[in-house]
Parts: C-alpha cells; structure tokens; sequence
C-alpha cells in the first residue's frame, strides 16, 4: 500500500529544529523529502551540541530530527547550483525554508521567481516573525520566541522567574504547523491547479496556542500571572508532592471532586468550605495545595494512583524521559522504533505519532551522511552526466 504522501517531493533547506522536524512528519507519511544542504558543512545542526551527544561523529540532534530524507549539498549562492536547484523545481511539488524572508528573495529562489518556474509549486516559508511586519528581518531561536509569545509569562512557580518549556515548543510547534500549511496548499492545488505561498511565523504559532488565556485578556483586561502548575479556573490542577515523588492530578468540577475525596481517604475536604466549590478552589488554590500535599506525603505515589484510576480521576505520575521511552503504552504503540545508521549501527528514537489505515508500517529509513544522495538525485532525477556533477564539485557549487 503507498503512504499518503507517496508521489509528494518536498525540497528542504529548512535546518536546525525548526522546520526539519516537520519535514520528517511528511517524510514518515510517504513524501520524498530531498534535503539540500550546504558543501562540507551542511544543517548546522549535525554540528550541535555537547560532546556527549555525539556517537562517532554523529550528531544526536541531527539524528532526532531528519530520518526518511535525502541529503545532496548545493550551494545556493553559486549561480550554477542555482540553476539545478530550478531543475529540481521544475519536478517538485513543495519548497520549504525557514531563513529570514530577505534571504530567500536575495539567493533567487523566492515563491516570485520560483512561480515562474513552476507554476504549481508550493512554496512554505517558516520565519520567526513572518514575511511583514516591524520584526521580519530579526533572527529568532526557541527562547526568544517563548519568551515574546506569552508562554513564559505563565510558566514558572508564583514568585519565582519566567521559565522556557523544557523541549523547544517555539521550534517544534512552529513545524507543525508548517506541516498543516503544506498538507493545505497541496489540498487547494488540486482544486485549481496552481501552487501557493504559505507564510508562517515562528511567534504567530506559538503565540496562537495562547488560545483562552488571550481571549480572557482582551474581554476583560486579566494578565495571568506565573502559575506553576495551575490552571486559571480548575483547581486541583497540576503536580503534587507524594511521600516518593509527585502526582498529576486533573480535577474539573464538583463531580469530580466528590469521587476524588473519598478515594483518597480525605473525606473531611468535602467539607471545608475554603474548598466546597471550584471557584472556591480557585481562590484558595495554594493553601488547597499546602493540604493536599501534607496528605498525599503520607504514601507512594503508586498507592494514589491506583486509588484515583479506579473511580476514573484523572491523574498520571511524572515520567522521565526514560520512563517514558519504556512506558508499555508508548511501546504498545510503537513510539519507540530502532534505525540502522551507517555509521553508528543501530539505535532507537521517537517514532511517528500519525497512526491509522492508511499509514501501515513505520518508514524507517536512516537520516542522511551529508550528501549521501547528492549524486542519485542528480544524475537519477535529473539525468545529469558524471562529467557535470563532477564540474560542479570542482567549483563547490556541489
């Protein structure tokens, strides 16, 4: 059976995290993403990181985000890399960058010229601040973008300082939605026939995720504060210390409440008036804290959890990382595949979330050495001679 995006050929030169991981998410669906990266040096981000997250020269932050592509190097900025990159236009379906939006227009290869070429093409250009704007040509990283979208306004304990999400949410959420702005265009190509530009910026998406806490700002004028683990209007809402750990609890409403109490053991809570109601809770959020917690440190976490999971309260323990990659539900849904790279053997990463019938089986195709394909792509796709990618090697278009 094909994948979905099966026949779907995306030229990458998106680099680092944002961008590449969701040009993987449509690789695991079928597409064939070519990768062009610049000679000798390539993604920056093969180079990123401490020493010890290298394997033989192999780097893990590369390797986490770019399995199921090919790799060729050209280098844009060569007027005759240039002129193969338009032949790979030519007979492509999507061109994905996330430069500044000046870069693109300065090497030739914007959605103007490119459109030109190929009429049908679709062009998804992942910025930090989109293509207008009195910030468009500011650099941007993960941090930057937390920190001015509203999440790190929020994330921290009372008190204390605004904290970053401990995973790049300003680089990965960014993707995914890359990845719904591509699916979208290529769905409206083939209704009418011709391509499109998707503008996107990294600080629109991630400051789009702000969702309540914005539409409550501007009806009413609330600027929430650091929360910790709170929620604004749900309360017990978070993680709560146990005697060996902590507890995720998610209790919404009063029905909720009256099973919770009573499965704990606590039943004197019901009867507390700072806590009879959930505005109540709300208002008196940590001082319920403060006694819940000196109650559940009385046990194992453990112990709570299967009391909670037995009346159906929703709760969870807080994983490490390396609980999670050995949680039976994350393997009973084959979250955690193995790859066989050629330089480092095998090794295990996160697989593809995307389940369903029309994805039979994981694609678990290596991520690309540096150019590995460089020669495939253009003497296979493109029906270059040896004697011409040999030229262009000699003057590092190649």
């Amino acid at each position: 059976m094909d994948l979905p995006l099966q026949g779907v050929r995306i030229l990458d030169l998106t680099r680092m995290i944002a961008g590449p991981f969701g040009s993987m998410i449509l690789a695991d669906q079928g597409a064939e993403v070519i990768k062009i990266e610049t000679p000798e040096t390539g993604d920056p981000e093969r180079a990123a990181g401490t020493p010890d997250e290298f394997v033989l020269g192999e780097g893990l932050h590369f390797l986490a985000v770019n399995r199921n592509k090919k790799s060729i190097t050209l280098n844009l900025k060569i007027p005759e890399a240039r002129e193969v990159f338009y032949d790979l236009v030519k007979v492509s379906d999507v061109v994905f960058d996330n430069f500044r939006p000046s870069i693109m227009a300065k090497l030739r290869c914007d959605y103007a010229t490119l459109s030109k070429i190929n009429p049908r093409i679709v062009c998804c250009s992942l910025s930090g601040f989109g293509s207008n704007g009195p910030y468009r040509d500011r650099p941007a990283w993960d941090v930057a973008i937390q920190g001015m979208s509203g999440v790190m306004s929020i994330t921290g304990e009372p008190g204390g300082r605004p904290l970053r999400s401990g995973f790049a949410i300003g680089d990965t959420v960014p993707s995914l939605f890359s990845v719904i702005g591509i699916l979208t265009a290529l769905q409206a190509r083939e209704r009418t026939g011709k391509g499109s530009y998707v503008d996107l910026g990294m600080l629109d998406c991630l400051s789009s995720l702000l969702i309540y806490y914005a539409t409550r700002n501007m009806a009413t004028g609330y600027v929430p504060p650091l929360l910790g683990g709170r929620h604004i209007n749900v309360s017990p809402w978070g993680s709560y210390r146990t005697r060996d750990n902590f507890i995720v609890l998610g209790v919404p409403g009063e029905k909720a409440w009256k099973r919770f109490c009573p499965a704990i053991g606590f039943d004197a809570l019901t009867d507390d008036p700072r806590f009879a109601t959930n505005n109540d809770r709300v208002k008196n959020a940590g001082k319920l804290t403060e006694v819940l917690e000196e109650f559940l440190t009385t046990n194992d976490t453990a112990h709570w959890l299967k009391l909670l999971q037995d009346v159906d309260v929703v709760c969870s323990p807080v994983h490490t990382v390396d609980r999670v990659v050995s949680d039976p539900q994350i393997l009973a849904r084959d979250m955690i595949v193995q790859v066989d790279h050629p330089v480092i053997g095998k090794y295990r990463m996160m697989g593809n979330p995307i389940k369903g019938s029309l994805i039979p089986k994981q694609r678990l195709e290596s991520p690309p050495i540096l150019g590995e394909h460089t020669k495939e792509i253009l003497c296979g796709l493109l029906k270059y001679t040896e004697e011409k990618l040999e030229r262009l090697r000699a003057i590092k278009a190649a």
